[in-house]
């Protein structure tokens, strides 16, 4: 979305999340990378493919390269809708949260995004690019971001509208909860912490 309409809605999201945000900040599908170099304090960007800035390419956003419990706030802007693999991701956001981390979610409803991905086609270099692979969706409803949060172990804090109302934002906080298998967290060293 490098066109002047893409730029300020991306600035509109920005502007949205920014107030949320604290402590040390983890993006994931960062695409332009846009919050992160916003945000005044430490945070990286990681995304699955490179997009001029990202600061971390990784091969799987479920595979993060942080400690446990590093990053004090994570966002997915606009994102999460295009992670085949939603739930192994937000099981390693809660491995990766701090206790009573901050985890941001902004997301469209699923008819409006199939309207606006149309009408962006010829303009939006990731659907030109890479267009929709398996287990992606065209955004998702309120209900479904809600469950898919509380069934990886976080509490909705606040809910609110952006951008003329279209756009969601979903602002959860990490519950601790006992080890139910799955990955386990690391001991020092294994991996550096949420970068800075």
């Amino acid at each position: 979305m490098n066109d002047a309409l893409g730029r300020y809605l991306r600035r509109k999201r920005v502007r949205a999340v920014l107030p949320h945000v604290r402590g040390r900040l983890l993006d994931i599908g960062c695409g332009a990378n846009d919050l992160v170099h916003a945000y005044a304090g430490e945070g990286t960007g990681v995304d699955v493919h490179q997009w001029g800035r990202v600061d971390v390419v990784v091969e799987d956003s479920s595979r993060l390269p942080f400690q446990a419990r590093s990053c004090d706030c994570v966002t997915i802007i606009a994102a999460l809708n295009h992670i085949p693999n939603r739930r192994e991701v937000l099981a390693e956001v809660h491995r990766v949260l701090t206790p009573g981390g901050r985890l941001i979610v902004t997301m469209l409803r699923p008819m409006l995004s199939r309207v606006w991905h149309g009408l962006r086609k010829p303009w939006d270099a990731d659907q030109k690019e890479r267009g929709m692979a398996e287990g992606e969706v065209f955004g998702m409803t309120p209900r479904e971001v809600r469950t898919l949060l509380t069934e990886a172990g976080f509490r909705i804090l606040r809910e609110e509208r952006f951008m003329l109302g279209l756009n969601r934002l979903t602002i959860a906080e990490k519950v601790d909860r006992p080890a139910t298998g799955g990955t386990p967290p690391e001991g020092p060293g294994s991996n550096p912490p949420c970068p800075r």
